[in-house]
């Protein structure tokens, strides 16, 4: 069961304080990134954060599991109504994740004549 549109929608609105959200379909459901810096998955309507080392001692409550099988567990995030909690989480896993590597340009195939 993929996501619906409108629950991505809801979720990057409610994380709006804590940097540019935007968000892009993969394999069926949807990655979230802050700042150009991906930091959270949804599947299946469900919000998926990175755990972080500083998320997890101030929320050690936080559901784990992982958004799909094979993948290694996030938090889960639940109360997605709460936008100052998920603000301050988005925040702090954006803080703690690496910046992206830049990319390469690719190479030109050349033409066959």
């Amino acid at each position: 069961m993929s996501s619906k549109m409108e629950f991505v929608e809801y979720v990057a609105e409610q994380c709006r304080s804590a940097g540019e959200i935007t968000y892009k379909k993969m394999f069926g459901e949807y990655g979230l990134y802050c700042n150009g810096k991906i930091f959270s998955l949804i599947c299946d309507d469900e919000f998926f954060v990175k755990i972080t080392k500083e998320v997890k001692e101030l929320y050690p409550e936080l559901p784990e599991k992982p958004p799909y099988d094979g993948a290694k567990n996030y938090f889960l995030i639940e109360d997605i109504d709460n936008a100052e909690l998920l603000t301050k989480i988005v925040t702090m896993t954006y803080n703690a994740l690496p910046e992206p590597k830049p990319k390469t340009p690719k190479a030109k195939k050349p033409k066959v004549k």
